[in-house]
């Protein structure tokens, strides 16, 4: 696999882009051997269901997709008092031993291809550093792809009894000939008390490919809650992951999507009971429509420690196309007794006996469609805490539509 990129990329150029970026050695070192580790490397795991591998990771031509000495972008990034919302360089200007602490101790940076593909070459980066008790919401960090690839690292840092709400865009500006490729690594550390809540929304062009990983560690009494709403991209693969790891640790991961076209979906929550007394919720919602697919897996694993753990998951998608396809795995792990937990997964199409009830008292049967379709989004819209992203997702949602 690792043929795939070291014919247009090379150890000098990682080393180039660590240097542009004015990285240590210690930082320069783990890019070099993420970038070595290649070749032995797993692509990440996909979601299998009997008699089929639904994403094909192997498929895509890295060598043609991956520039990363030309990568280009936007980023608007908005601070709140007391947060410090800072590019790579200047976090490691000013925050450096902070960063030497934290990164790659969330997602290890040699976790599979993907993964090590991304530490080695990402150029786009920003830390939030949030210090302890400070109480902050409205930071954004807005990027606007505007190269064929783009590698972009994000490092949340939530000291003790702080609280940070952060909403994050991508989307693509300047249109490049030919497919893309955008890769995200995002890790949150959550402090004692501290709680952050983190919300992405991706609009990516439709001919570009999209791999992303968001994992948080969360302390005792810490909450890492997380809104992922995916409307972009030709291929979305998406791990988005919390360890509860401290006692009386929360998570909850709200995720909704919409398919059209031939889009592909491969997406993935997970949380790992590890503390005692931890609570997760796992809610997502999405629509296919034309021949769009998706594949869904949820995991909740509940450790031998975990005592009074509760945990629950489920998973909705509506289809409302003949031609599309959806699977979803749900899945619990449970190694402690003294646990609560369910878990559950539907994929179906429009109730007939609803538009039949809406048609016969004068709505024409597209808009008829379109109202249900908005009404399906509610239950998920209703768990987003993030007024701004529940506004512009809805927003996404009913322009999809062509409302």
């Amino acid at each position: 696999m690792s043929t795939q990129v070291h014919a247009t990329v090379t150890e000098a150029d990682v080393e180039q882009i660590s240097a542009e970026l004015g990285e240590p050695d210690w930082l320069t070192e783990t890019r070099l051997e993420a970038f070595e580790a290649l070749e032995a490397l797993p692509m990440p795991s996909v979601i299998r269901t009997p008699g089929r591998d639904w994403t094909n990771l192997d498929a895509l031509d890295y060598e043609e997709l991956v520039d990363p000495l030309e990568w280009a972008e936007e980023k608007d990034r908005v601070e709140a008092e007391g947060v410090e919302v800072l590019s790579w360089a200047e976090a490691l200007e000013d925050h450096g031993d902070l960063i030497e602490d934290h990164f790659g101790s969330v997602v290890d940076p040699q976790r599979d291809y993907l993964t090590a593909l991304s530490t080695a070459l990402f150029g786009a980066g920003t830390v939030v550093y949030v210090p302890e008790g400070v109480d902050a919401e409205d930071v954004k960090i807005r990027t606007t792809m505007n190269s064929r690839s783009l590698f972009n690292y994000t490092l949340v840092v939530a000291e003790k009894s702080s609280s940070v709400t952060i909403l994050e865009r991508q989307h693509t500006g300047e249109p490049v000939e030919g497919d893309q490729y955008y890769s995200g690594v995002v890790e949150v550390t959550a402090g004692e008390n501290a709680t952050v809540q983190y919300g992405a929304l991706q609009n990516l062009a439709e001919d570009t490919y999209n791999f992303s990983i968001k994992r948080g560690h969360a302390d005792t009494y810490g909450t890492i809650n997380w809104i992922e709403g995916n409307l972009g991209s030709r291929l979305t693969k998406t791990s988005v992951e919390t360890r509860l790891l401290g006692d009386g640790s929360e998570s909850k991961i709200v995720g909704a999507f919409f398919g059209h076209d031939d889009q592909h979906f491969d997406l993935a929550s997970r949380v790992w009971h590890e503390g005692e007394h931890t609570t997760a919720d796992l809610v997502t919602r999405g629509v296919l429509d034309d021949t769009a697919r998706s594949v869904y897996e949820g995991v909740q694993d509940v450790g031998e420690d975990a005592w009074d753990t509760n945990s629950y998951q489920r998973e909705n998608t509506l289809m409302l196309s003949d031609d599309s396809e959806a699977d979803a795995s749900p899945k619990l792990i449970i190694n402690n007794h003294d646990t609560e937990a369910s878990h559950s997964a539907t994929v179906g199409q429009v109730d007939q006996d609803d538009l039949f009830y809406m048609t016969s008292r004068g709505v024409d049967e597209e808009s008829a469609t379109n109202m249900l379709v908005e009404g399906f989004f509610v239950p998920v819209l209703e768990e987003v805490e993030v007024d701004e992203l529940r506004e512009d997702l809805d927003a996404l949602v009913l322009e999809r539509l062509g409302i």
